[in-house]
């Protein structure tokens, strides 16, 4: 007879007022198991994932662990279950040590309890050292970098003998190489017989770790497929794929990135890069061996042209980021020349570049693209309040006319323009950070990673928004990490490596020549 999984969700149920947010969902996960769990944005797994931590308690549903059913679960009861959930941004105290965390989270709280370093510092290094974290006991969670943090969160649910982990867009934030070193982590856990519930919109991850995947669509599961995969001993181990049962029906080798964006949007998507509808026109950005000491950028000499694409490729640390914000008059260039338009300009500060027509949309929209607790409406006139509000009166109505005009011509989906930035979803969010400055009416629109983190369907409609854009003439500067989406976007790619402008190709390149460049080799 086989083991009950060690989680089960049947016909779960959650209400907000009238809000229906689960509607009716069923999942499970077994031990030793990778099941991923994927949707747009707002097909509801943070609410399944805030439901199984006891977080948000279910309006109806049952809840099993185990092959137990479990009632008025709360975040404490679902602690001592077992489950751990390790969010994309780690809740660690940054001023206090790694071992000082792993305590916090292990040991109880009694008030006359002595304190034994040795033994806290001593467990925290083992624990570390189960899944490979070259960490010490006594670093500030503030000099970790993410993914570091990322482990020391895998640490304490390890040490408080989690069988069920939750990794919630884990890589978002990772190099490629950091990502591999918590792929290994993960595989560990599975080998282990902990089951992991995955979630991610990076497909190829799915495809690369996950044994199973469920998805979610309006708040219901729409469909559980068995994912096939040529994993060897690195990925889990011999015995592992012949164990698992023959996949359901349309789900074993048939299963691909088009069914499971299919089954996530409800349709096809049978064009995911929008073709390029306009001309290049005349140049709008010319530099010449522009460089910055501070940022590392050296040399660059690129056009943008009105109407066209420009993206820039690269590895992380390429100087892609670094080039936009000299640019935006963030690090101002110190050597080289800049012109707009065919004028020579000095951006020594944002002022300047938004001035001379320069809009740019930032990498990390939580942190510099979107204030999560003030109104859609502030958030997409901040950029142009001396223009709104001339002699400093405000004028609320020209406020709301603006904002609604964006809402309606991006499409975004919000309760109105009085909703707070933080009730969007990620695509949502990123679309009021792009009208922010497209408020000020640029001339040259620099776009950093414009669909990280956003699902198949935003990203869609944001490729589509950008096309648009071009066609009516802006020119748009695209960093993306994405080598299709930067592939498919550009009607030019520049390639950069150490700073510089590697190479130049034509858009629809080989992803070969772009990763050869991006390499430095056959140059």
């Amino acid at each position: 007879m086989p083991a009950a999984p060690l989680l089960e969700l049947r016909r779960l149920v959650k209400n907000y007022g009238g809000v229906r947010a689960l509607r009716g969902v069923d999942f499970e996960l077994r031990a030793g198991e990778v099941h991923a769990l994927l949707g747009e944005n707002g097909a509801g797994k943070s609410t399944l994932i805030k439901t199984v931590t006891g977080a948000h308690e279910p309006t109806a549903g049952t809840i099993a662990i185990a092959g137990q059913p479990v009632t008025g679960l709360t975040p404490k009861r679902a602690h001592e279950l077992g489950i751990a959930c390790i969010y994309q941004q780690p809740a660690l105290f940054p001023d206090l040590t790694v071992a000082e965390n792993i305590a916090l989270r292990l040991e109880p709280a009694t008030a006359s309890r002595r304190v034994d370093w040795r033994s806290r510092r001593e467990r925290a290094a083992q624990l570390l050292a189960r899944i490979g974290a070259a960490i010490s006991p006594d670093s500030e969670v503030r000099s970790l970098s993410m993914p570091e943090q990322q482990l020391v969160e895998i640490a304490c649910a390890l040490g408080a003998g989690a069988r069920i982990v939750i990794m919630d867009e884990p890589t978002a934030s990772l190099t490629q190489k950091e990502q591999h070193l918590l792929f290994a982590v993960v595989r560990d856990l599975r080998k282990s017989g902990v089951g992991v519930i995955y979630i991610s919109h990076r497909l190829e991850e799915i495809f690369d770790l996950a044994d199973r995947v469920t998805v979610l669509r309006d708040g219901e599961s729409v469909g559980t497929r068995q994912v096939r995969s040529s994993r060897g001993d690195e990925a889990g181990g011999p015995g592992l794929l012949t164990a698992r049962p023959e996949p359901a029906e349309g789900s074993a080798a048939t299963l691909t990135e088009a069914e499971l964006i299919r089954l996530m949007v409800g349709r096809e998507v049978a064009q995911i890069y929008p073709p390029s509808e306009s001309a290049p026109g005349e140049v709008v950005l010319a530099l010449r061996n522009v460089g910055c000491a501070a940022s590392g950028v050296r040399d660059v000499t690129l056009d943008v042209r009105a109407g066209e694409v420009v993206g820039l490729a690269g590895l992380v640390g390429a100087g892609r980021t670094e080039l936009a914000r000299v640019l935006f008059g963030l690090t101002p260039a110190d050597a080289g020349e800049i012109s707009l338009r065919g004028a020579p300009v000095t951006l020594h500060s944002p002022q300047d570049a938004v001035a001379h027509g320069i809009a740019y949309v930032p990498e990390d929209r939580r942190r510099h693209g979107v204030v999560l607790d003030l109104p859609i409406a502030h958030n997409m006139t901040m950029a142009v309040h001396r223009r709104l509000f001339p002699d400093r009166w405000l004028r609320f109505g020209a406020e709301q006319a603006l904002a609604l005009d964006f809402i309606r011509d991006l499409a975004v989906k919000c309760a109105g323009p009085d909703a707070p930035g933080g009730s969007l979803s990620g695509g949502n969010q990123q679309k009021v950070s792009l009208a922010r400055w497209l408020a000020t009416k640029p001339k040259l629109l620099i776009l950093d990673e414009p669909t990280q983190g956003v699902d198949v369907g935003a990203k869609s409609e944001i490729h589509r928004i950008v096309r648009r854009l071009a066609k009516d003439g802006l020119a748009v500067l695209l960093i993306s990490s994405d080598l299709p989406e930067v592939i498919g976007m550009s009607d030019r790619i520049g390639v950069m490596r150490g700073g510089r402008l590697q190479a130049m190709l034509p858009g629809k390149s080989d992803p070969h020549d772009v990763m050869s460049a991006a390499l430095g080799q056959g140059t």
